[in-house]
């Protein structure tokens, strides 16, 4: 079978069937948003991402500094689905041996801002050459027990943090061929796309209450994700259109693509997460946004969807899929 047929979940659970393996200092294994050890009685969280030029990013979309705050982000944003705290950094670069001097400036710049942002120290790494660009990425954080993606049960509410599809439809716009401070009304979304916000404080604000029986972030697409978390759990899922977050921004779009974008456009590092009816009120009151979108169901059920008129059909995986 040719890699391009393989799907990213087969792969892994492929890895884990090989490679997973029992160790009393292993808590949270391959598959999840990080891997969980115990070590020397503390909680360390680790997390990898890698970016491939012409795959994650190109020159032409992705300003250096930008690109620089993006490969941290979407590794804070795993760790914020954990509920983890992020220390450390680890930076893998291959470089063009034709790449500009002060694109190497810029996309450091942008690592260094995040980092100070978030309080993580870069403690080493490597480099290399290479005729296309590729970074990556490994964090490391430290925190009580993390929130696992495979906790969900029948009854459970579904909720997701922020609003989806802005930085999917701002995608769209850079290859349509606009550009960031080209047309104000389109910055929103290109920055979207271009310097996504991870969601660590509220991860941990989760954790420390105790009420999220599974998280997962929204990388790939509501569909895609939500159909990992509930793979995770051994459960299925019920959705309402009507009641996914859009932002006002989005809603003035004049786009029949906006459901496309919230669905399955991916990008968002926003989190999704479940709770028991009995815990929602100490979910809801938190000062993020957080929206009520569904419920989880016996795995049966399947993953659906129920539009504005109540009708019910399946939900089709349609994000982001590596390697197919």
């Amino acid at each position: 079978m040719k890699i391009h047929r393989l799907k990213e979940s087969d792969l892994i659970n492929k890895i884990k069937k090989e490679f997973s393996q029992k160790d009393l200092d292993i808590e949270v294994n391959i598959g999840d948003d990080s891997a969980v050890i115990n070590f020397s009685g503390k909680r360390i969280f680790l997390t990898k991402d890698i970016l491939s030029e012409d795959i994650h990013f190109t020159l032409d979309f992705n300003p250096p500094y930008y690109l620089g705050r993006k490969c941290v982000a979407v590794n804070l944003s795993d760790l914020a689905a954990m509920g983890a705290k992020p220390r450390f950094a680890l930076l893998g670069l291959c470089l063009s041996p034709e790449i500009d001097r002060k694109w190497v400036d810029e996309f450091l710049n942008g690592f260094r801002d995040i980092c100070k942002e978030f309080k993580v120290n870069l403690i080493g790494g490597d480099i290399s050459s290479s005729k296309k660009i590729f970074i990556s990425v490994t964090l490391i954080g430290e925190g009580d027990k993390g929130i696992e993606r495979n906790g969900a049960k029948p009854e459970d509410k579904i909720f997701v943090s922020g609003s989806l599809g802005n930085a999917s439809y701002g995608l769209s716009l850079l290859k349509k061929g606009i550009r960031l401070g080209e047309h104000k009304k389109y910055d929103f979304f290109i920055k979207s796309f271009l310097d996504p916000k991870p969601k660590v404080e509220l991860g941990k604000k989760l954790r420390e209450k105790g009420a999220v029986s599974a998280m997962i972030d929204i990388s790939d697409g509501l569909s895609t994700d939500l159909f990992n978390l509930c793979e995770a759990s051994n459960v299925g899922a019920v959705i309402y259109k009507d009641k996914l977050p859009v932002s006002e921004n989005l809603l003035l779009e004049k786009t029949e693509e906006k459901y496309n974008y919230i669905l399955h456009g991916g990008e968002d590092y926003e989190l999704l997460f479940t709770v028991s009816p009995q815990k929602e009120k100490e979910v809801i009151n938190l000062s993020e946004r957080i929206t009520y979108i569904g419920y989880i169901t016996e795995k049966e059920r399947g993953i659906k969807i129920i539009d504005s008129k109540g009708k019910e059909s399946t939900l089709k995986k349609e994000g982001y899929e590596h390697l197919i």
